[in-house]
């Protein structure tokens, strides 16, 4: 082989042995390390997002469970409300014959202010008429958040000692005094003097207890003290819209139900809504399988 083929053949060797070598480095450049390197961090992302998601609804589950805890609202049967009256009235009607303060007065407070007592004052301090400390005050208390945060309220050893301390409240305090020359079955009077004598900052505090009252047919039990006969009639209840009338049972037969005349701009919620009750309590007494009511019908209550 003569020498310039010799060096032509090296010279395309070299040229080969150029291009092997380029292809060599394009390789080692390649995406593959970035695809890998993407695919961790899509992990990652991934990851990440579901852990926000799980401290999302962790947070929310905890703020649910923080409402719940911190409401002071109480949600009672009509068999616990009777039972509670079953249990007070004795010593509500003593209270009337030695104090003067209707029996109903004293019943309607009780189960408005304790909860029929499943209330957190009534359980924890035996208070069932949310009688705070006042000056003078020198028994046992507890905080409990009211019209401020953790206000003081007097705690007694039973609920006996509780309902007594009502009377005496009443009948201690000066701007109490007009309810006294009340009659002794005005109910709807005391009703109204407890909140204008400054009892509850509630302006719906007589309506409350009226709508016990009524409800539960308390005033029995000022009869009875009274010696009278007690005889249901139909009651009007007046609202700052309209009256309503109210057809009771059986006179002398106690019934838990009561029946009520639908008037126009009422619905289900409003009613269950006057007479603590609830809309499917409603709808279950009166066989309704919606929310439909008709102006004139009349709704077990």
């Amino acid at each position: 082989m003569s020498t310039l083929k010799k060096i032509s053949l090296l010279f395309i060797i070299l040229i080969l042995s150029s291009c092997g070598s380029g292809k060599s480095k394009v390789k080692k450049g390649s995406s593959a390390q970035p695809k890998k390197e993407l695919v961790r961090n899509k992990r990652t992302s991934v990851a990440t997002t579901k852990r926000s998601a799980a401290n999302q609804k962790s947070e929310t589950e905890t703020s649910r469970s923080e409402v719940l805890v911190s409401t002071s609202k109480t949600t009672v049967t009509n068999e616990i409300v009777n039972a509670y009256i079953d249990q007070f009235s004795p010593i509500a009607k003593e209270n009337m014959s030695k104090y003067g303060i209707p029996a109903s007065i004293i019943l309607a407070q009780g189960i408005l202010e304790s909860g029929s007592g499943l209330g957190t004052l009534s359980k924890n301090a035996n208070n069932h008429f949310g009688i705070k400390c006042h000056t003078g005050w020198e028994g046992e208390s507890v905080r409990h958040d009211d019209d401020s945060a953790q206000e003081c309220f007097r705690k007694y050893t039973d609920p006996g000692e509780s309902y007594k301390d009502h009377a005496l409240f009443l009948t201690g305090r000066s701007r109490y005094a007009a309810l006294f020359k009340l009659k002794k079955d005005d109910y709807e009077g005391w009703a109204k003097g407890l909140r204008a004598a400054g009892y509850a900052t509630d302006p719906k505090y007589p309506e409350k207890l009226i709508g016990l009252i009524q409800r539960y047919q308390l005033q029995k039990y000022d009869m009875q003290v009274m010696g009278k006969t007690y005889k249901e009639e139909p009651v009007v209840v007046k609202t700052e819209t309209k009256t309503t009338t109210i057809i009771t049972s059986t006179p002398e037969i106690a019934s838990n139900d009561i029946t009520y005349k639908v008037q126009q701009g009422d619905t289900l919620y409003s009613i269950s809504k006057k007479f603590n009750t609830t809309v499917d309590e409603l709808k279950k007494k009166n066989n309704l399988s919606d929310n439909a009511i008709a102006i004139g019908q009349n709704l077990k209550i």
